[in-house]
């Protein structure tokens, strides 16, 4: 998740606070549009999200 948190930082300019409020809008949109695979996306965004992720969530 690293990987991608700063490739959206050096890619598409934006701080470490907007790059994670993108992921988590991936993440959500991929839930909504695939419902029968949330668990499966929960468990893959929280296994590779750091512990700190919840400071650029809130």
């Amino acid at each position: 998740m690293k990987e991608l948190i700063e490739q959206l930082q050096n890619e598409a300019g934006l701080s470490e606070e907007q790059a994670w409020q993108s992921v988590n809008l991936m993440k959500e949109y991929a839930k909504a549009k695939f419902p029968l695979l949330r668990g499966a996306i929960d468990k893959l965004f929280d296994k590779y999200a750091p512990e700190q992720e919840e400071d650029f969530l809130d």
